[in-house]
């Protein structure tokens, strides 16, 4: 089957990674998963494509550069302004999740360490139509 979609998540954490890519593959054989380890290499990823990706989930705390100070790089590029950026992080700080909101996000997802919720919850984000999606104050946070 072809893979039709193509996610990008960008964690430090490697447990992390394996359960993000088992989950989506239970959710959909139509997803393509490519993950990064670091902030770095998701830039690297997003300015030498192919391939392009379809939405990105971007972990906040990581060493070097975090996932906020990620998100603004993107953000500031032209060629990657738009893409859905999903911060998914263990973090419920408020300080947090609005910097998120101001950098750009669009989605804020907390990490659940319960696989059924953590499913849930990519599942749902998965199912949000991207192209329509606008994020305010009111939706911006996903809850269980």
């Amino acid at each position: 089957m072809k893979k039709d979609l193509t996610i990008f998540y960008t964690d430090d954490d490697h447990d992390d990674l394996e359960f993000f890519v088992e989950i989506v593959n239970e959710i959909s054989e139509s997803y393509n998963v490519i993950t990064q380890s670091n902030g770095n290499e998701l830039i690297h990823a997003l300015d030498n494509p192919p391939p392009t990706p379809y939405v990105i989930f971007l972990d906040i705390n990581m060493p070097g550069i975090n996932g906020l100070e990620v998100l603004q790089k993107v953000r500031e590029s032209n060629s990657s302004n738009v893409l859905p950026i999903i911060m998914f992080s263990t973090s419920n700080d408020e300080a947090i999740i609005e910097k998120s909101r101001n950098l750009g996000a669009s989605y804020y997802m907390p990490k659940s360490g319960i696989f059924d919720q953590l499913k849930k919850s990519i599942e749902h984000a998965l199912s949000i139509n991207w192209d329509i999606f606008k994020p305010t104050q009111h939706n911006f946070v996903y809850t269980y």
